[in-house]
């Protein structure tokens, strides 16, 4: 596989929303690849396609590796919790950039595996989180406008400064 160039903040491809995959393939699977090649090498817990500029409904997810890869395609969110819980969210297209963001803390969602197989499943806690922040990217909506104004004022104000 292969690891692939980063869109980096603030590319108008971060704004982008993506098209469902519609064909299971090969070309498919090695995309899937790379983008865990990327993801790691970057490094990160999550990726999207979007982030190499592959503007597909994908995403690759893995927390630790014992745990193994998640591969999502045209995955969607069926119900979220009232809970919500704060974690600390950041983006492999914006290294270095972190802030609080708030979310629901469980989820239902459904989406494809490799294979075209529909799936639903919940998800709570810290993969939940990642699920939502991928999503909103698949969707076009980079974590930054999960953030106050002013947070994210002063957070690309600093990374302007020394990570662009």
């Amino acid at each position: 596989m292969t690891v692939r160039p980063i869109l980096r903040f603030p590319h108008a491809g971060l704004k982008t929303p993506c098209e469902p995959v519609t064909v299971f393939d090969e070309e498919l699977r090695a995309l899937a690849g790379d983008l865990l090649d990327t993801m790691r090498a970057a490094p990160g817990v999550g990726i999207t396609a979007a982030h190499i500029g592959d503007f597909r409904r994908v995403v690759v997810i893995e927390l630790d590796r014992k745990d193994g890869v998640r591969t999502y395609i045209n995955p969607e969110i069926a119900l979220f919790s009232e809970e919500t819980m704060r974690h600390v969210e950041g983006s492999v297209s914006m290294p270095g950039a972190t802030e609080e963001v708030v979310r629901p803390r469980a989820i239902r969602f459904r989406y494809a595996d490799l294979d075209g197989i529909q799936h639903e499943e919940a998800a709570e806690g810290f993969l939940a989180i990642c699920i939502q922040h991928e999503i909103d990217q698949l969707d076009g909506v980079f974590w930054l406008q999960r953030l106050s104004r002013l947070k994210r004022d002063r957070l690309v104000k600093k990374w302007e400064r020394t990570g662009a």
